[in-house]
């Protein structure tokens, strides 16, 4: 999560969404960086609501606008697998080594998921809260210069981002029976990325 104060911004870090490349462009114009742990990175719209937002407003007297990035669910999904797939993670829990795509995906859609597809929901981290606070500006990531854009025209300055934390290839492919699956059990991330305006 960032914060710009002159320019009313919050700029949310949904996971697999490329916030680390974007944080190393523009931590040095940000007022307030969270950068670690994860939980902290990853913050949620809730967790803002509830921690960061009434210390702008009480303090500052202001109430900012955020901005968030959206991943198209099935490709986030690809994303945390192939994420999970590293060596690093060879004999954890969360590894998701010698499990397919399509395997991960119906974990994923258990009640009860296991950890290697415990990755929570977009749909969740950006719900609107009870209160009001909601994200203002809701972008695709497969339309990511839009969003650069828009970031660039509110705090005047350019932005150059190089890759980071990209995960290895692998073979993506979903039966039709478990992308229906998906879709039925979690069409709230799906309304959710398909009312992305553009």
């Amino acid at each position: 999560m960032m914060v710009f104060y002159d320019a009313g911004l919050v700029l949310l870090s949904v996971p697999k969404t490329g916030t680390t490349a974007l944080q190393d462009a523009l931590r040095p114009k940000a007022d307030l960086v969270l950068s670690g742990p994860p939980e902290l990175k990853h913050s949620p719209l809730y967790r803002y609501n509830r921690w960061i937002r009434p210390m702008f407003e009480k303090v500052c007297g202001a109430e900012l606008e955020v901005a968030a990035v959206m991943r198209e669910p099935v490709d986030w999904l690809g994303s945390w697998y192939r994420y999970r797939q590293r060596k690093s993670l060879i004999g954890r829990p969360t590894s998701t080594l010698g499990i397919s795509f399509d395997q991960y995906v119906q974990d994923y859609c258990q009640g009860q998921r296991p950890p290697h597809a415990n990755v929570g929901s977009q749909a969740k981290f950006l719900a609107a809260q009870p209160n009001g606070c909601r994200v203002h500006h809701l972008f695709a990531y497969d339309r990511l210069p839009a969003y650069h854009a828009f970031i660039q025209s509110r705090l005047g300055i350019e932005i150059e981002t190089q890759p980071r934390n990209v995960s290895p290839p692998a073979d993506l492919s979903l039966s039709d029976e478990t992308l229906e699956k998906l879709k039925r059990k979690h069409s709230e991330e799906f309304a959710l990325y398909h009312s992305i305006p553009g």
